[in-house]
């Protein structure tokens, strides 16, 4: 599963790169009012992605370390309640001493 995940990435980073080197044009870019910025495209583009992924990712790290909180609470609430309830000694088990079952041989009755 790895490999393809990586697979994946490699060729995502690829493509990318050959897009970056077949648009690599100025492009001027109105901002507000008599603003105005003049830069390549592909910079252009991959600073909108990750503006725009910006807030999920920071949205998914602030679940996650939600998610991860609320596991190690609910670890150590299991360790105490496991802790309270087992008892002071430890019970001994004993087995019971069974009588020799073993079978007898069998002896065969020789009819000539």
């Amino acid at each position: 599963m790895q490999f393809l995940r990586t697979a994946f990435w490699v060729v995502i980073a690829v493509a990318l790169a050959f897009f970056c080197m077949a648009n690599y044009v100025p492009v001027t870019v109105r901002l507000w009012g008599d603003m105005v910025m003049e830069t390549k495209l592909p910079v252009l583009l991959i600073g909108a992605f990750l503006l725009g992924a910006m807030p999920f990712w920071v949205m998914a790290r602030a679940t996650r370390w939600r998610m991860k909180r609320r596991l190690e609470s609910t670890e150590r609430a299991l360790v105490a309640a496991t802790a309270s309830a087992a008892p002071a000694t430890p019970a001994t088990v004993t087995t019971p001493i069974l009588p020799d079952a073993t079978p007898s041989p069998l002896t065969p009755t020789g009819q000539a």
